[in-house]
């Protein structure tokens, strides 16, 4: 009988020699397949998920065709396994769906064969409720995308006519927790204003969500709106949501680093790579303050700028002085609480001209109290008030203002964290690191592992976010964080002024 090219229906040809169809019938697209080079029982495999009709022959490209065809044959079996019981009614590309799926396959694999546990399954993915997420999507109209790595809900809505939403439209969730599905989030968000869309990042080790989300709402309104309605808001007993305004990230983390490399030489390299490239940010190794502690972090000059460079970076053809160079984006860090910022009396000054000097600042914000010093970094400072009231008397009287042919933007600093916390958060950086190093290849490099009596102590992992709430970066624990409003700022610089 006829059939279309490539829709997976199942042949029915009695002129087909048995042993070239394999045992049981194949599609039409069986042949095609083998033809391609794949195992027989990895064709099989697939061919049946065909017939099923979750998946069809036009679905698949040659990039995941090419990397069934290089798996190991058992592996290729347990990641088509995986694949036909995945959830697929929200998938839009199959193909990519799927060589997610075996990314994670292999990385679960390298890290048994390294000895290194699993990320726990602290929670059952039992998946959202269906019913409620159709009746979400025909009530908006909007659309949902499902990836392995994560949820995406809107962006655009229907009939949007207008640009995207620019800066302050986005705002950072954390703290969801890990059975939580956009079914019980949207209609929490959509309380505070229109969403552009939002993003459920999805951790496809467990299946589970990362704990975070990304809201965009379609006006700065709604977003300042969502912060104030619902951060800290108890979503759960005992589980309450930490709600930021968010900006673009523009740091990444880079692990497996030479330790004998100081910032100009990584700054020197590194820009040599890349493009855009405007700051380095290394910790002194805790043993030796000549050394960093086997990674860095970089800085662009904007969003697209860092993740062109994240793209270049994480092939793993580059390397870096005969390194092989992990790179993922900075994570979150927790915000400071109300009763600490509370207490703040330093504003954060950003978008400066050049022709702003400090004794312009000083001059300028003294008129609503005493200023005991001002610092100003590139295209930002710090200004330290005697009282707190003045501060925010000025904060609130000149954000917006003019000053130099520029419009302020002023907002309350935050303080540095604790000291301690801070190492804490270094020295498990260290330890994911060596984790991560030893899935990819069961081989260290470099000399950013240092021994120890018990073994090798180990260096850093990348963080996995992949955008940054504001004040949240990774790497300025133990200096002021940024306010909620603008992009992030090099807050580092100040912790030398305090």
């Amino acid at each position: 009988m006829n059939m279309a090219e490539g829709n997976g229906e199942i042949i029915d040809d009695t002129t087909k020699k048995a042993e070239d169809r394999g045992d049981g019938e194949k599609t039409e697209d069986y042949p095609k397949l083998i033809q391609y080079g794949l195992d027989k029982k990895v064709a099989a495999k697939l061919d049946d998920i065909y017939k099923t009709g979750k998946l069809a022959h036009t679905e698949l490209d040659e990039r995941a065709l090419d990397a069934l065809k290089e798996f190991p044959v058992d592996g290729a079996l347990n990641v088509l396994s995986q694949f036909l019981e995945s959830n697929l009614e929200h998938v839009s590309n199959k193909s990519a769906y799927l060589c997610g799926v075996m990314k994670t396959y292999r990385q679960k694999s390298r890290a048994s064969q390294a000895g290194i546990p699993t990320p726990p399954v602290t929670v059952q993915a039992k998946g959202p409720d269906e019913d409620k997420i159709k009746s979400i999507l025909e009530r908006t109209g909007y659309t949902l995308d499902v990836t392995t790595g994560q949820r995406k809900y809107g962006g655009p809505p229907p009939n949007w006519n207008h640009s995207p939403p620019g800066n302050g439209c986005e705002v950072f969730c954390g703290k969801i927790p890990k059975d939580m599905y956009e079914d019980e989030l949207i209609p929490l968000f959509e309380k505070c204003g229109s969403i552009w869309d939002l993003r459920l990042m999805m951790d496809p080790m467990t299946g589970t969500n990362r704990g975070y989300a990304f809201i965009t709402f379609t006006s700065r309104d709604a977003a300042y709106n969502a912060v104030r309605e619902l951060d800290n808001y108890e979503i759960k007993p005992g589980k309450c949501l930490k709600i930021n305004v968010s900006v673009p990230n523009l740091r990444l983390f880079v692990g497996n680093i030479p330790k004998s490399k100081g910032k100009e030489e990584i700054l020197d390299e590194f820009g040599k790579l890349t493009a855009g490239l405007m700051e380095v940010i290394i910790y002194s190794s805790p043993d030796d303050k000549k050394k960093n502690r086997g990674f860095c972090f970089l800085e662009y000059e904007s969003h697209k700028a860092a993740s062109l460079a994240k793209r270049r970076l994480g092939t793993g053809r580059i390397k870096v002085w005969s390194c092989d160079i992990i790179v993922d984006w900075a994570d979150p860090q927790e915000e400071p609480d109300e009763g600490t910022m509370s207490k703040v009396k330093v504003l954060y000054v950003r978008n400066l001209t050049q022709d702003v000097s400090e004794e312009k600042l000083k001059e300028q914000f003294e008129q609503y109290g005493k200023v005991e010093r001002v610092k100003k970094i590139k295209d930002y400072a710090f200004v330290h008030f005697e009282d707190r009231d003045n501060a925010v008397l000025a904060m609130r009287d000149l954000d917006g203002k003019d000053l130099c042919g520029s419009q302020m933007e002023v907002s309350l600093a935050k303080p540095p964290s604790d000291k301690k916390k801070k190492e804490e958060i270094l020295r498990a950086r260290e330890r994911r690191m060596m984790q991560m190093m030893q899935s990819r290849s069961g081989i260290l490099g470099c000399d950013a592992f240092s021994m120890s009596p018990t073994g090798i102590i180990p260096p850093a992992i990348p963080p996995m976010a992949s955008a940054t709430a504001a004040g949240m970066r990774a790497g300025a624990s133990n200096q002021p964080r940024l306010p909620l409003r603008g992009p992030m700022a090099s807050a580092r610089d100040y912790g030398k002024y305090i």
